[in-house]
């Protein structure tokens, strides 16, 4: 039998495909055969012409970071002019923007500060939460919480105790870009380990909040790099029991850094989004990225991605030369012009979405 007959047989049963496998997906099988075989995995757990959206912000209430990564071009290191720590009161006037949108969710995102403490994030997110109850917050990434407790001389259990305490229930996977040792080492050594951060996100994840799997590819990473990734999180959602609600990937924006580079083509974004829905067989939602490919991210709903967000604000990539459209009708058009009946769905994801 056919190496792509074996694949498409393991997807029909639900059957985890091999390493060697999604290789073999990614190099060889084109992308008509890529994307009906991405939508096959995808309707296991999805109708087919069905794709869920949300209205959301990034906040980014600092860009003082000390981690330095080169690929990076929104960080300041202390002390720059172009610094900035927003207080209360400015980080609830970029709220304001997204409310006036109609939006639902608040994702937090900021850098490694070398002077806020985990208390200081749990004392800004209840005022905001206090102020905003209607709406929903994803409150720091993974990486921000991991260089916080360690600021702070916290566990992560600990760390992420302290968290749920204080009304926390989410905290995204921000910070992977690669999962790959090699990988970190040459482009983001003040960042952790892969095996570092998995023991932070299940802390997390032990503490009862929710989390979340990401990528960015398109830097100098090789495929088996990005293998390595896709592996270790399906490794570690398996472990935790499947309790990551979704696996969003997206591409490097290679202006204004230190990196510099070349853009990944909307083709191979599209590919590698296929290859992550086939392999994750335990991820239920897949998500594309508009916020780094525009509309030209819908395709991905066509290879394997069921949801995605239409995004008022994110510092972090528009610095790196990410555009951000307001005009939600356009983008949900063209999502429907492809053939999907466009849902929008809750902030706090559900039972039934998860």
């Amino acid at each position: 039998m056919a190496v792509m007959d074996q694949i498409e047989q393991k997807i029909s049963a639900g059957i985890p495909i091999s390493r060697n496998e999604a290789a073999t997906l990614y190099l060889e099988a084109d992308d008509q055969k890529l994307s009906d075989l991405a939508s096959l995995a995808r309707m296991r757990f999805h109708k087919a012409d069905e794709a869920t959206y949300l209205i959301m912000a990034i906040v980014n209430y600092t860009n003082v970071c000390v981690a330095k990564c080169d690929y990076c071009s929104f960080y300041r290191l202390p002390h720059d002019k172009e610094g900035y720590l927003l207080n209360t009161d400015q980080v609830c006037q970029k709220i304001e923007e997204l409310v006036q949108h109609g939006g639902k969710l608040i994702g937090f995102n900021g850098g490694f500060h070398p002077k806020l403490r985990l208390d200081d994030y749990a004392n800004l997110f209840t005022e905001v939460r206090r102020r905003y109850p209607s709406l929903e917050f994803y409150e720091m990434t993974v990486a921000e919480f991991m260089f916080s407790c360690k600021l702070s001389k916290l566990s992560y259990d600990a760390g992420a105790q302290k968290l749920a305490a204080s009304g926390t229930r989410w905290v995204t996977g921000g910070g992977a870009e690669i999962m790959d040792n090699g990988f970190r080492k040459r482009h983001s050594p003040g960042k952790y380990t892969v095996e570092d951060y998995h023991n932070a996100q299940e802390s997390i994840l032990r503490a009862g909040m929710g989390s979340t799997a990401t990528m960015v590819i398109g830097f100098d990473e090789t495929l088996d790099e990005r293998l390595n990734h896709l592996e270790s999180l399906r490794t570690f959602q398996d472990r935790v029991g499947g309790t990551l609600a979704s696996f969003l990937c997206w591409t490097y924006k290679p202006w204004n850094n230190e990196f510099g580079g070349i853009e990944l083509a909307t083709s191979e974004y599209l590919r590698w989004l296929a290859v992550s829905r086939i392999y994750l067989h335990n991820f239920r939602n897949i998500r594309t990225s508009v916020l780094t490919k525009n509309e030209d991210a819908l395709k991905g709903l066509r290879f394997g991605a069921n949801d995605f967000d239409l995004p008022t604000e994110d510092e972090v990539t528009t610095r790196a030369g990410a555009t951000i459209s307001l005009d939600f009708e356009r983008i949900l058009a063209a999502a429907r012009g492809l053939g999907f009946k466009t849902i929008e769905r809750s902030a706090w994801p559900t039972r039934a979405w998860r």
